[in-house]
């Protein structure tokens, strides 16, 4: 079966060419300019692979484990660069579930892992978060989900797209489901150290034989275009089946994006990026909370850590018809539909990219939407 594209991604294709003036729903930290790299930069390097290792330059490796709280826990070993969190997850799916497999799925959460299970031909079953309860993830209907014959979970934690976190008592009660039946535990953590209600959980490879973490320099960081992420396991035979699966699709790392996510992730300098994108995904969030607070007929619940979550449209408003109308003029503005998620009475709001976004124009560009929405239908 072929891997076929999910709403999400479907969305973002026909928007492309929209050029918004203002964005609600932005996801990831302000970027840096390549300029702010430069004077780190050899103009000898070869542009070749790095020459070193196939895993990802060793010093990078150290970082990632540094940032995730796992020196001395793991070993560079347990740490394989990939071209993204997004590679990772899929060298995982790819190699560790097999046709026929159960795999089980948070909804809502990142849609990667319904669409190469699907690919796959294995069974997927699905345990929902529900609004009402803050979108937690129902740890007792998950146990109930997992029975004997699943192979893999798939999570996110911060979860994604609704910002909710799992606290290390959570992860452990996760991890006891998991072991209960022997299943591979894969938790994507792309928005990990963006905690707003909390302390950063700990990572789940550090926590479980079979977990298999998964991040990137994408969202924190801002640095998503270089496309370099990682996987993070203890098991060695985990980490060698991600490499050959790597050899065979995008093969090795690209050197610049080491090189400048080795810069990206030296303690010093990571701890500053992070306190500059914690401190605008504040204030951000702030700002979204007042605004969504004077709003007649939205509510949201705000995320715990990340930088998105969803928003509940007014009944009577679809939100994939009110995104593009959204989209037009004379508002301009982009936001994501809920639909990408499977759930399309609601919209994704996001409190990313800083100032540069200009939040408030956003803001305002949908308050006059949703009003003009109930006099042009």
């Amino acid at each position: 079966m072929k891997v076929k594209i999910h709403t999400l991604f479907q969305y973002l294709l026909e928007t492309t060419e929209a050029a918004p003036e203002a964005i609600v729903g932005f996801s990831l930290s302000g970027s840096p300019r390549l300029g702010d790299y430069l004077s780190y930069l050899d103009p000898n390097l070869s542009l070749d692979w790095n020459s070193r290792d196939f895993r990802g330059l060793p010093e990078l490796r150290d970082h990632v484990l540094a940032q995730a709280g796992l020196t001395g826990v793991c070993t560079p070993a347990d740490v394989l660069i990939t071209a993204g969190a997004a590679e990772a997850n899929y060298l995982s799916i790819m190699q560790r579930l097999q046709p026929g497999e159960r795999i089980v799925i948070e909804t809502p959460g990142w849609p990667q892992a319904e669409v190469l299970a699907k690919a796959k031909g294995a069974e997927i079953v699905k345990v929902a978060r529900a609004e009402a309860e803050g979108w937690r993830l129902p740890l007792d209907r998950l146990a109930a989900a997992v029975t004997p014959g699943t192979r893999m979970i798939f999570l996110t934690n911060p979860n994604n797209p609704t910002g909710d976190l799992m606290s290390a008592a959570d992860l452990a009660e996760v991890v006891a489901i998991a072991d209960r039946v022997g299943a591979w535990l894969l938790v994507d953590e792309v928005y990990a150290g963006l905690e707003w209600d909390g302390p950063r959980a700990p990572s789940i490879a550090g926590l479980y034989a079979r977990g298999i973490t998964t991040g990137s320099v994408s969202k924190a960081l801002g640095l998503q275009g270089l496309r370099t992420g990682w996987m993070i396991c203890p098991d060695a035979g985990q980490m060698r089946d991600a490499l050959i699966l790597r050899e065979n699709s995008s093969e090795i790392m690209n050197v610049m994006g080491e090189v400048i996510a080795e810069v990206a992730l030296r303690p010093a300098r990571y701890a500053t990026a992070l306190e500059r994108a914690r401190a605008e995904g504040a204030e951000n969030l702030r700002q979204m909370n007042a605004w969504v607070a004077a709003q007649d007929h939205l509510t949201w619940v705000p995320p715990k850590a990340g930088l998105i979550g969803l928003a509940r449209l007014p009944d009577s408003v679809d939100s994939d018809a009110f995104a593009r109308f959204l989209l037009a003029p004379p508002y301009r503005t982009f936001l994501l539909p809920g639909s990408a998620y499977d759930l399309p009475g609601h919209i994704r709001l996001g409190v990313g990219g800083g100032a540069a976004v200009r939040l408030q124009d956003g803001l305002d560009r949908l308050s006059q939407a949703l009003h003009d929405w109930q006099f042009a239908r």
